[in-house]
């Protein structure tokens, strides 16, 4: 997967690339047919703002999330993709139908 991660009036750190990248990878752990994902982090005033695309095979997941610290508002971005890839994984295999089990017997 490959990840772009840019800044609006904040200077992306190495810290800060490492942190966004590893929590990523955990939306990968569900779902690892992502094509690519793009990151934008910014600062408005006091609030430090999250926004991600998560770019699918047919389909795209955004979300965003503010708080007043950086790696929170990460955490929490984190946490609604983690979710959304999780609801799109499930409405796929509830479109293919159940899978087939083998008979014992």
């Amino acid at each position: 997967m490959n990840i772009q991660i840019t800044g609006h009036h904040v200077e992306v750190t190495a810290a800060i690339r490492d942190y966004v990248q590893a929590k990523l990878e955990r939306v990968m752990r569900h779902f690892d047919h992502v094509i690519d994902a793009q990151v934008i982090l910014s600062v408005d005033k006091l609030v430090q703002k999250v926004e991600a695309t998560l770019h699918l095979r047919g389909h795209d997941i955004f979300a965003s999330s503010e708080d007043a610290n950086m790696y929170a508002a990460i955490d929490s971005l984190a946490d609604k993709l983690d979710r959304a890839v999780i609801r799109h994984k499930e409405k796929q295999q509830d479109r293919r139908g159940p899978t087939p089990q083998a008979e014992i017997g």
